[in-house]
């Protein structure tokens, strides 16, 4: 006589309900636009998570240990290096997360909106993903519905600060254009939802007995499934990602740049996060795993190539060793384009004293000229910005 095995607990889908549509009549639209555009729309009901038991696969809770003891090993390698890699990761990790949502920008730009002479909206853009990424890493020891709402309002507060400061309180919608939700991709929840949503996976983020990357991963899924905020969610979402690591022990030293491995495939990953909805966290759980190993891969390069950049400058540099030029080397790992007053701030010495290290880092040849003529002069470490380009290329590589 057999005995039927019980069936594996099915993770809850998402579900959906009819609200009405109140068109605002202004709509700049074809009449085909504005006929879609009537009567109930369908907005996901996601389910209530906290409890929920969360039964995997064998081989994808193997491949997420895998992957969790190799985050913890690079982790600790980056950690031990003196040169200042936590900020080098931690901004190619912001500037990956902000590509997802295809804002791109060069290591240059990316580096001269942090000394605030950039013209690029997207690098500026990218500098206020490091702020929500720093603020996610500052607030992960508590990990609730305001540190979430603090690390939007670090996004958004200087581009969109109309949207900061609380969970939305309107439908908002993906795809399928800007009159109404009805021909859209996907459609969140209706916004008198939200809190409690939010209530719960922060619930489902505090528990013990998930491994820290499987809970990582689907505590992205459901946030961006709930999609609290009127804009910025993406970049929340993964700065949230990075949040749990640290929460959970993963990372101590360092951001590992988790979003440059979803990059090799975003498609793959918007499946994923579809693919959850329906009922399937089996997908976006191997999403991370994979992007985990990939930005491993990935950083490891990148770490070595700043290596032999400050190999190379210790050899061409003969200086004090109390010189300020020393200091300045050190900085440029992680900053690699100045002027005399930012540096001058940064090493608190004197702009005539920076503009001398500056002047001795140019004839070593590790910093060039960047703009025209003698006012507002900018420099530029190329081998840092080549290091860091070559990263985001890497990044953008789909694997064959």
């Amino acid at each position: 006589m057999s005995i039927d095995k019980p069936p594996l607990h099915v993770w809850p889908a998402t579900a959906y309900e009819a609200h009405p549509w109140v068109r605002p009549g202004n709509e700049i639209a074809s009449r085909r636009a504005k006929l879609q555009a009537r009567g109930d729309y369908q907005a996901a009901v996601p389910p209530f998570v906290a409890a929920t038991p969360v039964i995997l696969p064998a081989e994808l809770i193997a491949l997420a240990d895998d992957a969790s003891h190799e985050l913890a090993r690079f982790d600790a390698e980056a950690g031990m290096i003196a040169a200042p890699f936590a900020s080098i990761l931690l901004r190619s990790e912001s500037a990956s997360s902000s590509e997802v949502e295809n804002l791109t920008s060069s290591a240059k730009q990316v580096a001269l909106a942090e000394i605030g002479e950039s013209k690029s909206g997207n690098a500026r853009l990218v500098i206020a993903n490091v702020r929500a990424m720093t603020a996610a890493i500052a607030l992960s020891d508590q990990l609730d519905g305001n540190s979430i709402i603090s690390m939007h309002d670090a996004l958004l507060r200087d581009s969109a600060p109309e949207y900061v400061g609380s969970w939305r309180e309107e439908q908002v919608w993906i795809g399928g254009g800007s009159i109404s939700p009805h021909a859209a991709a996907f459609v969140p929840p209706h916004h008198t939802r939200v809190p409690s949503l939010m209530a719960d996976v922060v619930e489902f983020a505090g528990r013990t007995d998930v491994p820290v990357l499987i809970q990582a991963a689907i505590t992205h899924a459901q946030f961006e499934t709930i999609h609290p905020f009127p804009d910025g969610n993406g970049r929340t979402g993964r700065a949230l990602l990075q949040g749990m690591l640290r929460h959970g022990g993963l990372t101590r030293n360092v951001t590992v740049p988790v979003s440059a491995g979803l990059l090799h495939d975003t498609e793959a990953y918007f499946r994923a996060l579809t693919e959850y909805r329906a009922g399937n966290p089996e997908d976006i759980v191997r999403a991370v795993a994979e992007a985990s190993f990939a930005a491993i891969r990935n950083g490891r390069e990148l770490v070595s190539d700043i290596q032999t950049a400050a190999a190379r400058w210790g050899d061409v540099v003969v200086a004090r060793s109390d010189s300020s030029v020393h200091r300045a080397k050190r900085y440029l790992l992680r900053q690699p384009v100045v002027n005399a007053k930012t540096l001058a701030s940064e090493l608190q010495i004197s702009e005539v004293a920076a503009q001398n290290a500056i002047d001795r880092l140019v004839d070593a040849e590790v910093l060039t000229q960047t703009s025209l003529g003698r006012r507002n002069r900018i420099w530029q470490a190329p081998e840092i910005l080549a290091a860091l380009d070559a990263f985001g290329a890497r990044a953008r590589r789909r694997r064959g």
